[in-house]
């Protein structure tokens, strides 16, 4: 399904009936990577909205510059589009960061806040130069050279090795993405503002979720994400990189619907 957001269209699924609960994917991915978890959500008794964020998936770049601002806003008139006043809101990795956005700028649409392999931190001043080096390596015709590097950074060494088939699964998704979706959320990441002092500014109840393999946000980094909310807890995916939801899907979806059962 298509809607027009904010001037553009914004690609994104709908599926089932009941207390809804949106999923904003990562970089550079797309609604795509939630398959398991809307099957498992919706059968579970939830409405599951997954949009693809602007450049990603099936939705349209738009002229506007790219930012975090701009990403929620669009996740936030989508909302409204489809009629949800509040929603439980995942965002996993980039998509943390465009929850966190949420709920500095429209905390009355956030009723729970699951963040997702995902950091409260700002880039440090190597993690932005290196953002701004693999947006030069997309201008310069070297979208492969990005692309390749994430698929080494987000699943576990075992995966890696032995689920070949999932591993060409979330490079499909990944080369869907556009050159211009991957600069302008590179740039929008290397801009966005550091949480980790506010966190306390954010009383939803809340889930972080982390993985013992993951190596681009390390297991260690979750319990000051956790305690740094005022109703925070966490859930721990053993055996799975970045990519956890499909690496081990099963227990990522526990992990989702105990959590939702305090609404």
């Amino acid at each position: 399904m298509k809607a027009c957001i904010n001037g553009r269209q914004i690609a994104y699924s709908d599926e089932g009936q009941g207390p809804a609960i949106v999923l904003i994917h990562g970089f550079p991915l797309s609604r795509a990577m939630w398959t398991p978890q809307i099957e498992a959500l919706a059968s579970a008794g939830y409405r599951v909205v997954a949009p693809d964020l602007a450049g990603f998936g099936e939705s349209e770049c738009g002229d506007e510059p790219y930012s975090m601002d701009r990403l929620a806003d669009d996740v936030a008139q989508l909302m409204l589009h489809l009629g949800i006043g509040r929603a439980v809101v995942g965002g996993m990795s980039m998509g943390g960061y465009v929850l966190l956005n949420l709920l500095e700028r429209h905390p009355k649409r956030i009723a729970g806040a699951a963040f997702l392999v995902t950091r409260c931190t700002a880039d440090d001043d190597a993690g932005r130069e290196k953002r701004n080096s693999m947006a030069q390596a997309v201008r310069q015709g070297r979208r492969h050279d990005v692309i390749d590097a994430f698929i080494q950074l987000v699943f576990a060494p075992s995966t890696l090795e032995q689920n070949p088939t999932l591993v060409d699964q979330v490079r499909g998704i990944m080369e869907q993405s556009s050159d211009e979706g991957l600069i302008g959320a590179l740039h929008a990441m290397r801009d966005r503002p550091d949480y980790s002092s506010r966190l306390g500014d954010f009383p939803v109840p809340a889930l972080v979720v982390g993985a013992t393999e993951d190596r681009a946000v390390p297991p260690e980094t979750i319990p000051a994400f956790t305690k740094g909310l005022p109703a925070g807890r966490s859930c721990m995916i053993d055996g799975a990189g970045h990519m956890a939801n499909l690496e081990q899907p099963e227990a990522f979806n526990q992990c989702l619907l105990d959590f939702l059962k305090l609404f």
